[in-house]
């Protein structure tokens, strides 16, 4: 009796062990991080890598020789004090966000075209034209109203005062993509803080590599 008893709980134990390595994920982002949940457009999305074996990144960052330039390759380090992260760094980032542990604008600096095809989730869109002063479609009222509503800049005496000013992420296509450090480049000229500032520099193209959850607008 004994005996058949301690074989049907080795048979339970031994279930329950295939329930949880069927439920586990076999891709994981690290060893001991599965997935990150945010909110998208008031809707909680689960940022996780894809587990097909075979999935194949997107066609649009198949390219592996664009014009340079335009598309040149970006160094390391961007700007004096402008923080440079990766995959994991965002992750934390935005899992720590998600906690209500900190705050900042998670900006797309690409423009709406590349927007509309998928972003990582939770991102907003702020084309670089918004920020750029040399862009044809600049508006020095449209990027003043940013750097006021979106990004806590106070304005006094005609003088921005950044002292309150929100920490900003921004990414766009990928280490090729001059867009977000373009955004970046107008802010420091506005005389935003670099330390307040964070690049994604893999962008779109490391995150699909790493076959990571988008969300279309």
């Amino acid at each position: 009796m004994k005996m058949q008893q301690w074989l049907f709980g080795a048979a339970l134990a031994s279930a329950a062990g295939l329930v949880m390595a069927a439920d586990e994920p076999r891709v994981k982002v690290t060893a001991n991080l599965d997935s990150v949940t945010v909110q998208h457009d008031g809707e909680s999305v689960e940022i996780k890598r894809n587990q097909d074996s075979d999935n194949r990144i997107a066609e649009d960052y198949t390219l592996t020789s664009r014009s340079c330039p335009p598309f040149c390759v970006q160094p390391i380090q961007l700007a004096p004090g402008v923080h440079t992260i990766g995959e994991i760094e965002l992750l934390n980032m935005l899992a720590d966000r998600a906690l209500g542990k900190q705050q900042f604008v998670f900006i797309d600096s690409r423009t709406p075209d590349w927007y509309a095809k998928g972003t990582i989730p939770s991102a907003q869109n702020i084309p670089w034209t918004k920020l750029h002063t040399e862009s044809s479609s600049f508006d020095p009222f449209v990027a003043e109203s940013l750097l006021l509503d979106e990004f806590g800049v106070q304005k006094q005496d005609g003088l921005f005062d950044f002292s309150g000013a929100k920490k900003l992420v921004l990414f766009c296509n990928g280490p090729w993509c001059g867009q977000s450090p373009t955004n970046i480049r107008a802010l420091l000229a506005m005389g935003y803080p670099a330390d307040k500032i964070y690049w994604y520099r893999g962008g779109m193209q490391m995150w699909h590599t790493l076959g990571l959850t988008t969300v279309q607008p």
